[in-house]
């Protein structure tokens, strides 16, 4: 049973009765939470930006988003600007406090017990050099980089307060607007590329590379080697923006500022540089005073309320993934932003376990890895990559008009310090495949219905761009990287999207019309590939569907 307390003084009345009056009313929270003695230096305190309060067993409050990643941060912000009190559930940890290192994050060549969710070693796509393994074992922790694993595909998410932003490449990419009208035609593509693209573009910080710099600069031989090596076979390339300060940047090449994408920093965290979440959408909507964010907190349930909105079932987890409390909430609204694997699985998991039975039989469908291969060739040794490569992509391959081999391909880095003659890619193919999100009653789990095989569309258009390029450079590819002697990397994904699609499950806004105060807000809505890496587009529809959902919900 769910404690008295959940419900107290709750009027009995419909959950599409609720305004934005409803909102302003009772958010009282109480404050602090228990904190147990801990081996290595906590870190589980609130976000540094955000006030000090955790949720309690208890407690009621006008808006609770779960997950605080592209969704749920600028769902926080435009709630928050409206005068909303909203309350953030976030899985992993507040990463704002030095560890023995004096740094907030672990680097990628010598990570430690900050670098991985919950694992006793290591996890990344490069899983091999010259066939020798290369994961290296750590102490289970909280960590930052999670890489969950289903039966045919494994899936890279960022824990901790600003999630995938944290632990990503930060190429901000827009994408090509026939391939978004293609995948979202109930969306208004006129408003996307005139009003929300650009205003998350400005909400995320997103700058671009110095092209003079870039030109002369020993920290993008790599990519100038990959622009060439692909201009030569006749692909075009272009710049890509991003959300890592290239002044910034300059300054580290200069060593007038500590290096972090100069000093081997990305998939386990920036020190320095990057405009994370934490330091944009979601510090903006800390300011306001509006926004508390509770931490190592692991949504479970969610059901209709007695009389009003929703309960919200959550597990309190220690520094090593123990669950130490069992909380109920009740919430007048819930925004589900806990990213396309996350959203989904809660969501279909709801439906199974007969907790929101009346939700859409399209929850669950439509998922896709987003293309994602990544593959590696064999330079000449008079084709150099350089020592020195910085950590953050800022050209691509684009191929995507082709019909026949569209892919968009980012020049990725090797950051080994040593010169491999190694040119690296992450390729976006324009795959069709999707899987789905099913429940087994007998575990009571959720697995991804997504094999290997699936991958295999997305590898014969890479191979159509790279069998081109190699035949041209008289290169082959690297088959020591991967493990197994494989040429691609085909059993991964770092862009999960969909599972609770757009104006199918969901109507044209997120909302979960089943459900009157359930919304969806994250990678979840968007079809399982958008042409280039995907949180502008998540963050713009982000901005245009809450927009929405303030005006007419909440007005």
């Amino acid at each position: 049973m769910f404690d008295s307390r959940v419900t107290r003084g709750a009027k009995t009345r419909s959950g599409s009765d609720f305004s934005r009056r409803r909102f302003l009313a009772g958010a009282g929270l109480a404050a602090g939470a228990a904190a147990g003695a801990v081996m290595l230096p906590s870190m589980s305190a609130v976000a540094s930006a955000s006030p000090r309060r955790a949720l309690s067993d208890g407690d009621r409050v006008p808006a609770l988003i779960i997950g605080s990643g592209y969704g749920g941060a600028v769902t926080a912000l435009r709630l928050t600007q409206a005068g909303i009190p909203t309350q953030i559930v976030e899985m992993g940890r507040s990463w704002d406090t030095p560890g023995p290192d004096g740094k907030i994050f672990s680097g990628m060549l010598i990570p430690d017990y900050r670098s991985t969710w919950l694992s006793n070693q290591t996890d990344q796509p490069l899983a091999a050099f010259l066939g020798i393994p290369i994961k290296m074992p750590t102490q289970r922790y909280t960590g930052i980089l999670d890489g969950e694993r289903f039966s045919g595909i494994k899936v890279y998410q960022g824990r901790g307060v600003g999630g995938g932003s944290l632990v990503n490449g930060g190429m901000a990419v827009t994408p090509k607007r026939h391939f978004f009208e293609e995948i979202l035609p109930s969306v208004d593509s006129d408003e996307m590329y005139d009003k929300y693209f650009p205003r998350a573009n400005t909400g995320l910080g997103v700058n671009h590379i110095d092209r003079e710099w870039f030109e002369t600069t020993p920290w993008y031989q790599f990519a100038r080697s990959g622009r060439a090596s692909a201009e030569r076979s006749g692909f075009s390339t272009s710049f890509v923006p991003n959300v890592y300060d290239f002044e910034y940047m300059k300054r580290e090449a200069a060593g007038e500022v500590p290096k972090s994408a100069l000093g081997g920093e990305v998939i386990y965290g920036n020190n320095a540089g990057k405009k994370s979440l934490d330091k944009t959408y979601l510090a903006q909507a800390a300011a306001t005073g509006k926004l508390s964010i509770t931490t190592l907190h692991r949504v479970t349930k969610v059901e209709p309320a007695p009389g009003a909105g929703y309960n919200v079932t959550m597990e309190q987890l220690d520094d090593w993934g123990n669950v130490i409390a069992t909380k109920v909430v009740a919430a007048d609204r819930v925004f589900f932003a806990a990213g396309s694997v996350g959203t989904s699985k809660l969501l279909v998991s709801m439906k199974g376990q007969g907790h929101l039975p009346n939700l859409s039989s399209q929850v669950g469908e439509g998922w896709g890895n987003n293309g994602n291969i990544m593959l590696a060739r064999a330079n000449h040794v008079t084709d150099p990559t350089g020592f020195n490569h910085s950590t953050i992509p800022t050209m691509g391959i684009d191929n995507w008009d082709d019909p026949a081999a569209p892919v968009f391909a980012e020049i990725a880095p090797l950051p080994s310090g040593v010169e491999m003659f190694v040119a690296m890619y992450l390729a976006i193919a324009n795959n069709p495949e999707r899987g789905r999100f099913l429940f087994n009653p007998s575990t009571g789990q959720v697995d991804l219905s997504w094999t290997q095989a699936q991958n295999q569309p997305g590898i014969e258009m890479a191979r159509a761009v790279f069998d081109k390029i190699n035949q041209k450079e008289g290169t082959g590819y690297r088959t020591d990287l991967f493990g197994g002697g494989k040429q691609f990397a085909d059993d991964f994904t770092y862009h999960p999207l969909g599972g609770c699609l757009l104006n199918s499950a969901t109507d044209n806004y997120g909302r979960l019309p089943e459900y009157p105060g359930l919304y969806v807000v994250d990678g979840s809505l968007v079809p399982g590939n958008v042409g280039v890496n995907p949180f502008v587009t998540i963050t713009a529809l982000a901005e245009r569907n809450v927009e929405k959902i303030i005006a007419t919900d909440l007005a």
